[in-house]
């Protein structure tokens, strides 16, 4: 019997033909099969929609309730894993006893199947999921999957019959996908066997379990033909002949598979979501089933609360005890506007003009001179959504919550919604076009540009997770950060490095189990505030030292006049003391302003030190001058030729000057020129001004091409025009002999001589003698007067010492006599020849003889008293 059989083709021969066999099936017993014929060529395929009859070898169209791809084969119903399909997993690790060990716990790591996707395991061994598909022509495959966690490695990757990986390689890695979004990739198949292998490893980071892939709609293009249609899949139908794939049953609709048409579902007791294989029976309403929302401010400041059913409402309020929706229409007070925004009379805030600033409770005004504002994004009254941010839903299996609203803004916070089912992924973006130029960051340090921080919380019951993610222009979302299960209040932080386009993405799920109920839906995430800095077109609450660069970077900044500072305490902007110049890194304090270094003084604007080419430095309390106008001009060196690391030659060249003015900034001006293959660059600091310096010698130090760590070079620069200006302590002085009653002196540089310039040598001097002879006279004379003066001294003082002794020997003489009686007077005269010893001379002032006469005198007076009458004594002296 005709059932007892079926055709296939055997083999393509060398010149591309082929043979129809019949073939019996598994089950029948039966003889006299039909003789073989001449099949279609092997290049022969069927168009879309049509399978090839294999009786009559003909192209024929496939019934309603059924589609065909023509040349290619598509897999998108993963209930069970296709036939075809395998799965083997292995452990990765280099230690062979650690794999051996772990090789075990990897028998139950496999891809699953999950409906309408199938799913990788989330584990940290490596599956791979093998398909071979052997190919007339060459062909294509393609297929939609999801991958969103990097802590799993996901490639792609072809072999041929012979187990060598084909030309593929370059397609081998798979990109990763936006969160909740399906990715397309597609590679080129060759003719013959190809083996496709969708291959997966975990990097499990801690307790952390990574995301699974997902891959679903696997379509391959170049098969021969197809001798079947395939049916539709539950959820959808074809209603035409010849259809190349099968629409979806839209809601509360339902099919079986194989439909040519879709049931509807008796909307009143029962529902059913788009592409439904079946209806389900409406619960009655419960607080899960509605949600809240704030209406935009009137003109009285005051919002209403207004209640809303969950859409699509899948619940019947006529149960018994089914809630009702609460009434809407309360008023509460709107909560301010947003820091940088104000009031401005209408029902919205607005931003702030550029150059203002505003607490959101007030009107804006403009910040004081040397400031600018602050700019960046704060949000922390959440009345409606900002326009830069969006709220939506997504699930990876179904599309319940698709044009739901993720996120809910309410009041002082915006929280998770309620979404299609707990699995779903609530999604919360802000987008941010770019930040402010490095320059303009005020207390950034290292590369920072700004950074995002914002205060959460979570609620959970379940195994809820929430993910923090960035996107960088739009090319891939990556996971930051995320937290499971409930997490009390706390802030995070995210430094951005990066000036680009910016989209931050928040996304809560409440679980990953696959399940279309809502059983958790008070797990909830919070976010009380965000608060981006120095975003570009942002807005501002307070005001900032007016940033670097601000006059190219188009800021709304109020200068400070050239040469001031901005004084912290009150922000006011102060002028720079004398030679001290503004910091071109920093504007803010007063230590802003530098002192300009030894030899060098400030310019009018204090922009910059500027030397006169003039040095002056104490060393052993010497004070040592220089003279450097002649090494005002530039002077050229060039060092190599060096090698990097590939081989490529390269030089260095320094234009070089010691001394600046009021034009050139530095005291020292540099020109480097790097030669790297053909590419020519030169940096030019400061403009020099080209000019000879005489008699100059550059070197550089020991370490390779002058420098130790590639930034800083060493010079050596050698010239006598280094040395410091001569001054009276550089000479010192000769004495010529006296001749012909004159002297000359002479002046002459101390050797060696280690000074230039300054001041000249004095010219020699010449004098009158003074001779030996006229001293020789003067001290003889003087001599001569001072032993005449002594040989009169000792006679003098001679006689007065004998007239002394005299006098002693009568007083003798006497001692014996009669008690107070004297002796009789020799003479009542005085002897000629002898002194009046009794003459009392009176004189304001004595000469130097007249006190030794006087001192002589005194011990020669004697008195005795008796009776109480003093009786003079007469002595003779005998004469000469």
């Amino acid at each position: 019997l005709q059932t007892d059989y079926h055709y296939e083709y055997t083999e393509c021969d060398s010149s591309g033909s082929r043979w129809r066999v019949a073939v019996p099936n598994p089950s029948a017993e039966c003889s006299g099969l039909p003789d073989p014929m001449k099949g279609k060529e092997c290049t022969f395929s069927c168009a879309s929609g049509e399978y090839l009859e294999m009786k009559n070898q003909v192209c024929s169209k496939c019934a309603e309730g059924t589609y065909s791809l023509g040349s290619g084969i598509k897999f998108d119903e993963w209930d069970d894993l296709p036939a075809g399909f395998s799965n083997v997993a292995t452990f990765m690790d280099t230690a062979v006893e650690s794999a051996e060990n772990k090789a075990e716990s990897c028998d139950n790591s496999s891809w699953t199947p999950h409906g309408n996707y199938i799913e990788s395991n989330r584990d940290d061994c490596t599956v791979s999921l093998i398909y071979a598909v052997h190919l007339k022509k060459s062909g294509s495959v393609f297929f939609e999957y999801q991958y969103i966690d990097n802590n799993i490695f996901f490639e792609f990757f072809i072999q041929n019959d012979q187990c060598k990986e084909m030309d593929s390689t370059a397609d081998k890695w798979v990109k990763l996908t936006d969160n909740g979004e399906w990715g397309f990739h597609s590679v080129s198949l060759k003719s013959g066997t190809n083996i496709l292998y969708w291959r997966t490893t975990g990097i499990l980071m801690g307790s952390k379990v990574v995301k699974p892939v997902l891959v679903k709609n696997i379509t391959i293009e170049g098969v021969a033909y197809t001798s079947e249609c395939f049916p539709c899949k539950p959820g959808t139908f074809s209603d035409k002949p010849g259809s190349s794939n099968c629409r979806v049953c839209p809601r509360n609709t339902y099919s079986e598979k194989g439909a040519k048409e879709c049931t509807n579902c008796s909307e009143e007791t029962h529902y059913a979501d788009e592409g439904s294989s079946q209806c389900t029976e409406r619960p009655p309403c419960t607080n899960k089933d509605f949600f809240q929302i704030h209406t935009l401010c009137d003109k009285e400041g005051k919002t209403q609360i207004m209640y809303k059913w969950i859409e699509p409402k899948i619940c019947r309020e006529d149960l018994p005890d089914a809630l009702k929706l609460p009434p809407s229409g309360e008023k509460k007070d709107c909560p301010p506007c947003n820091p940088g925004f104000y009031n401005n009379g209408s029902s919205s805030c607005a931003p702030c003009p550029q150059g203002m600033i505003s607490d959101g409770t007030k009107e804006c005004k403009a910040c004081p001179a040397g400031t600018e504002p602050a700019l960046g994004l704060e949000y922390r009254w959440w009345n409606v959504l900002p326009v830069n941010m969006k709220s939506s839903c997504f699930n990876v299996g179904n599309s319940k919550c698709d044009g739901m609203n993720g996120w809910e803004v309410a009041g002082d916070h915006i929280q998770s919604g309620t979404g299609g089912s707990d699995n779903d992924y609530l999604i919360l973006n802000l987008h941010i076009p770019g930040f402010k130029p490095p320059t303009s960051v005020t207390g950034a340090t290292g590369s920072e540009l700004g950074r995002i921080t914002f205060i959460f919380e979570t609620i959970c019951s379940a195994d809820c997770v929430i993910y923090f993610m960035v996107d960088v222009n739009r090319k891939n979302t990556n996971v930051v950060e995320s937290w499971g299960r409930t997490k009390e209040k706390q802030s995070y932080t995210h430094v951005i490095s990066k000036n680009a386009s910016f989209t931050f993405t928040w996304a809560f799920q409440r679980t990953n189990r696959g399940q279309d109920s809502r059983q958790f839906i008070h797990d909830v995430a919070k976010i009380y505030s965000i608060t981006v800095t120095n975003v570009l077109d942002g807005v501002a609450s307070s005001c900032q030292a007016c940033a670097l660069g601000s006059e190219q970077s188009g800021s709304s900044c109020v200068p400070c006049p050239a040469g001031h500072y901005i004084e912290k305490e009150t922000n006011q902007c102060k002028e720079c003391p004398d030679n001290t110049y503004l910091s071109i890194h920093q504007v803010y304090g007063k230590e802003a302003c530098i002192p300009c270094g030894p030899g060098s003084k400030s310019n009018k604007d204090h922009s910059t030190c500027f030397s006169d080419c003039t040095l002056s430095y104490l060393m052993d309390n010497q004070s040592l001058n220089y003279d450097f106008t002649n090494l005002s001009g530039v002077e050229s060196l060039m060092n190599g030729p060096s090698f990097t690391s590939k081989g490529t030659k390269f030089f260095h060249f320094f234009n070089i000057s010691l001394c600046g003015n009021e034009i050139v900034k530095p005291s020292i001006r540099a020109t480097i020129e790097t030669t790297l293959g053909n590419i020519n660059t030169e940096t030019e600091m400061f403009p020099p001004s080209p000019r000879t310096i005489p008699d100059v010698n550059f070197f550089f130090n020991a370490c390779p091409v002058g420098t130790c760590d590639g930034c800083t070079f060493y010079f050596m620069w050698e010239s006598a025009e280094a040395c410091p200006l001569c001054t009276e302590h550089d000479y010192h002085e000769i004495e010529g002999a006296c001749k012909k009653g004159f002297q000359e002196t002479l002046y002459v540089w101390n050797e060696p001589k280690q000074c230039m310039k300054g001041i000249a040598l004095p010219e020699k001097r010449v004098s009158t003698c003074e001779t030996m002879d006229f001293w020789l006279k003067v001290g003889a004379g003087v001599g001569a007067f001072t032993a005449v003066l002594l040989v009169a001294l000792t006679c003098y003082f001679w006689k007065k010492n004998q007239k002394l002794e005299y006098k002693y020997s009568k007083l003798v003489m006497t001692a014996n006599s009669k008690e107070c009686e004297l002796p009789a007077a020799d003479s009542c005269a005085i002897m000629e020849g002898e002194d009046n010893e009794e003459e009392i001379v009176y004189s304001n002032k004595q000469s130097l003889l007249g006190k030794l006469k006087s001192l002589a005198t005194k011990k020669g007076n004697y008195f005795e008293i008796c009776t109480g009458t003093a009786v003079p004594m007469q002595v003779r002296y005998p004469s000469a």
